[in-house]
């Protein structure tokens, strides 16, 4: 019974903070889609989605400078498979205008701190890695149902997984925030 107080805490915990993440993301796309509004919203949401990682170590939200290399290396290499989908359409590889790339690496950062690192930490605290692998991708896609055509969930699925993965495999979260980045800028 006293094992289960923690844990049910640990829950509770989780649950609160996949709210919280799942509102500051639907409030962004939502202010994204009034045109005098979308950048404002990427930067501040964003900054929003970074402000909850605060209270975590680096070392819990996976962030580190030892094997760096790899780390960076690895960011690449998600980066190069998050963008293959794009590279097979015809007219492929639109850069975004410089405008939106400061906005652009700031939903990144922040997506990733969201959910690869602080979502990915309690929920492991719950369930072990197949909840947080799991959830982390569940609550990705959820978060992108505003901003994404239906059609498209299932690559924005498949590419929360791979994160996930990652994080969990590499025990890392540069990698995910460098293939994010690049694959946010190219697109």
């Amino acid at each position: 019974m006293i094992a289960a107080i923690p844990r049910r805490s640990a829950a509770v915990r989780a649950c609160a903070l996949a709210a919280l993440v799942l509102f500051l993301e639907w409030s962004r796309a939502l202010a994204a889609q009034q045109p005098r509004l979308a950048l404002a919203s990427l930067l501040l949401g964003g900054l929003a989605l970074c402000a909850v990682a605060f209270p975590f170590s680096a070392e819990r939200l996976g962030l580190g400078i030892s094997n760096l290399g790899f780390r960076l290396l690895g960011g690449l290499a998600i980066g190069a498979v998050l963008l293959l989908p794009a590279a097979v359409r015809p007219h492929a590889i639109p850069l975004i205008p410089a405008g939106l790339a400061a906005a652009a690496v700031a939903v990144s950062v922040g997506e990733e701190l969201a959910f690869r690192g602080v979502l990915y930490a309690v929920l492991q605290d719950v369930g072990g890695p197949p909840l947080a692998i799991a959830g982390t991708t569940v609550l990705w896609t959820l978060a992108h149902v505003l901003s994404h055509p239906p059609e498209f969930l299932g690559a924005v699925a498949a590419a929360g997984l791979l994160l996930a993965l990652w994080r969990w495999a590499a025990r890392d979260l540069v990698g995910p925030i460098v293939g994010h980045v690049i694959a946010d800028v190219a697109l």
